[in-house]
């Protein structure tokens, strides 16, 4: 069953089902081979990294496809004692926090699209009159470093059913409001994770400029990478959008 879900799993993300025989073919064989191995194997020249970056984004995609094979929507993050919350909390962005630009929260609106029967705007407002919850959870980077803080908000399970969103869709993507454009993207089983909230607080406080405010996502199952700030949008579909740092080569899935 394990196996019949990553394959359909591959499937959806656009690969076919020969594509999928071929890369399970391929990590039999190759299992453990290091890349130069790998390269002379293949029958590649050195320069020519096509081959090896078309392989290696179907390895990308079978992880993904195992994380979501073995995800389970409703077991909950470990919580920790709010004695252990950070009074500050890490700063952290692909660019300095002078260069953010303060959101007027009176002003700000949170567009929806795609799979819904309610598009209307969202205001911050209107967003706080829905129901709330908290969660004192680890924040673990992609780059090594961890840090546990108490986050309030909005679970987006409980937004996604207000506005008649289609849980059987895929895919539920973001858009931000920061000076690189961010993207990102969830699958819908991480989308109604019980703790995956919109952000309004830390601490019980206001959310800062700095880390997202009027609204971020903030999803303890999934890496920071995967929690976008500053988010103006939210898409529900079933076309795979991927995200800023996918473009680079990170895994989509992304998950703890």
């Amino acid at each position: 069953m394990t196996s019949e879900r990553i394959e359909r799993y591959l499937r959806d993300g656009g690969l076919s089902k020969s594509d999928v025989a071929n890369l399970q073919r391929r990590l039999f064989l190759k299992r453990g081979l290091s890349l130069g191995a790998l390269t002379l194997l293949s029958g590649c020249d050195v320069t020519d990294t096509a081959p090896v970056d078309g392989f290696l984004k179907m390895i990308s995609r079978f992880n993904d496809g195992v994380q979501a094979a073995l995800f389970n929507g409703e077991k909950l993050a470990p919580t920790f004692p709010e004695s252990m919350v950070a009074p500050t909390f890490r700063y952290n962005a692909q660019y300095g926090p002078e260069k953010i630009h303060k959101i007027n929260p009176d002003t700000w609106r949170l567009e929806v699209s795609g799979l819904v029967t309610d598009k209307t705007p969202w205001t911050l407002e209107r967003l706080k009159t829905l129901p709330q919850r908290a969660d004192v959870t680890r924040h673990c980077c992609v780059e090594g470093w961890s840090m546990i803080g108490k986050w309030g908000g909005v679970p987006l399970r409980t937004f996604l059913e207000k506005i008649g969103a289609d849980t059987s869709a895929k895919y539920v993507a973001f858009r931000c409001d920061d000076p690189i454009n961010y993207t990102g993207s969830i699958d819908m089983a991480s989308a109604r994770h019980p703790q995956t909230i919109m952000a309004l607080t830390y601490a019980d406080k206001p959310l800062e400029a700095i880390f997202g405010a009027p609204m971020r996502m903030k999803i303890p199952v999934k890496l920071g990478f995967k929690q976008p700030k500053f988010v103006s949008s939210i898409h529900v579909s079933n076309d795979y959008s991927g995200g800023y740092w996918e473009g680079y080569g990170y895994n989509w899935f992304g998950g703890l």
